[in-house]
């Protein structure tokens, strides 16, 4: 038995000129080809055109569905494309999830009439905050701070940023997890947001000055737990607060 290219096409649920691309790129040959220039499939070809459709729907690309058709060991080929594919697929997802939350988060803060945490941020860092800045800190702070800031490249902001996101994710995770704020991963965050604090130079975490590290953090933890927008950054007003009791904790352990 044989089809037509308008005849498989229709039984395939596919337009004729999808077969015909098929042909071109080498994908999906017919079985032979009349007198009169019309392709004839037989059922080795609609049996291959079934596996090649049948991998199209995952989404999986032409050209990684060629090498699993083509290969010697079919079944583990296709077995190991297929795996391939669904790690990638779940990278995938867990980026636009991200990119999801980041557009939940600044509608979220538009609708309230105040701007996004990182929005100030990528405007220049404490931009926003350069008299609040120099009163606590100096001028000097500031200026190591926003030198170090605008001596990054767009794209070495934008990593800092996602850096970032995923340290206040990770408090998000651990408070939904049930952790308590002295618990062993807690304290162990807790010593990773120390080590962000120290990247920033003009914080008293950066010089290594102990005391005004102590009151700087416990200062930032109050405000983790008092301010709207510190919660609406860490997903909620929990993880938020979660974050400042776990901090407090650790501080009070340093010796």
């Amino acid at each position: 038995m044989e089809w037509t290219v308008k005849e498989l096409a229709e039984r395939a649920g596919i337009s004729g000129a999808a077969l015909r691309h098929y042909h071109r790129i080498g994908l999906l040959h017919p079985d032979r080809v009349g007198s009169n220039g019309y392709r004839y499939y037989g059922p080795a070809s609609v049996a291959r055109l079934q596996r090649l459709l049948l991998l199209r729907e995952t989404g999986m690309a032409l050209t990684e569905i060629a090498a699993v058709l083509d290969a010697p060991e079919t079944p583990i080929a296709e077995r190991e494309a297929l795996q391939t594919h669904l790690e990638q697929l779940n990278a995938d997802k867990a980026t636009l999830e991200r990119r999801i939350a980041a557009v939940q988060h600044t509608l979220a803060m538009r609708q309230e009439g105040r701007e996004p945490r990182m929005d100030i941020m990528l405007q220049g860092f404490n931009d926003a905050y350069e008299a609040e800045v120099v009163e606590r800190w100096g001028r000097d702070a500031f200026d190591a701070s926003h030198q170090w800031w605008h001596g990054k490249s767009v794209r070495e902001q934008r990593a800092w940023k996602a850096e970032t996101e995923a340290l206040l994710a990770r408090w998000r995770e651990l408070q939904e997890e049930g952790h308590e704020p002295d618990s062993a991963a807690a304290q162990t965050q807790a010593s990773s947001h120390l080590d962000w604090f120290a990247q920033i130079p003009g914080t008293p975490t950066h010089a290594g000055d102990t005391e005004r590290s102590t009151a700087m953090v416990l200062g930032i933890a109050d405000q983790y737990e008092s301010d709207p927008d510190f919660h609406v950054s860490f997903g909620s007003r929990e993880a938020a607060g979660f974050a400042a009791d776990a901090l407090r904790t650790h501080i009070g352990r340093l010796p």
